[in-house]
C-alpha cells in the first residue's frame, strides 16, 4: 500500500515528559490493549485482527486493525490496516522537544470507497469521532510513557 497515495484525513500531537525510547514503548503497550477491540474488528472486517509477531513492534507486527508497514524506533511507526469500508494509515512520529520531552504526533491517511466508505466517514470522521478517540489514544501513550 502507498502511504502517500492515501488522502490525509487530520493530524494530532501532545508533548510527553519522557523520552523518545519511553514514547516509543508506550506507544507499543497502548496499542496491544486498547485500539480496537476484536469484537469491531470482526464486525467491520479488520485484515489483521489480533496482535501478533515482534515486541516491541517492528516490521511485520499486527496490532487490532493495523499491520506494521515501517518502524524506525523512537522516531516514526508506520500502520496500515484496511476492513470493509476503509482502507487506511496511522503514523505515529516521534520529535525531541527538550530535555527528557517528546513531541508525538498521529497522521491519519485513509480512502473510504463506495457508498459504505462514504457513510463510515460521515459516522466516524465527519462527526468529530475520531478526533476524540486520536486524542485519548495520545493521552493514554503519554501517561504511559510518562509512569515509565
Amino acid at each position: 500500500m502507498e502511504i502517500a497515495a492515501l488522502p490525509r484525513v487530520d493530524e494530532h500531537a501532545t508533548e510527553v515528559a519522557a523520552d523518545a525510547d519511553a514514547v516509543w514503548r508506550g506507544i507499543g503497550d497502548v496499542l496491544d490493549h486498547s485500539l480496537l477491540g476484536p469484537g469491531y474488528a470482526r464486525l467491520v472486517g479488520c485484515a489483521d485482527r489480533t496482535a501478533s509477531g515482534p515486541r516491541p513492534l517492528a516490521l511485520g507486527s499486527t496490532v487490532t486493525g493495523f499491520r506494521v508497514a515501517s518502524a524506525d524506533r523512537g522516531r516514526e511507526l508506520v500502520l496500515i490496516g484496511r476492513h470493509h469500508f476503509a482502507t487506511y494509515a496511522l503514523v505515529f512520529r516521534l520529535d525531541e522537544a527538550g530535555p527528557g520531552r517528546t513531541r508525538l504526533r498521529a497522521e491519519t491517511r485513509a480512502r473510504f470507497p463506495g457508498p459504505g466508505g462514504g457513510l463510515y466517514r460521515l459516522l466516524v470522521v465527519r462527526t468529530g469521532g475520531h478526533a476524540v478517540l486520536t486524542g485519548r489514544l495520545l493521552s493514554a501513550i503519554g501517561s504511559r510513557a510518562e509512569q515509565g
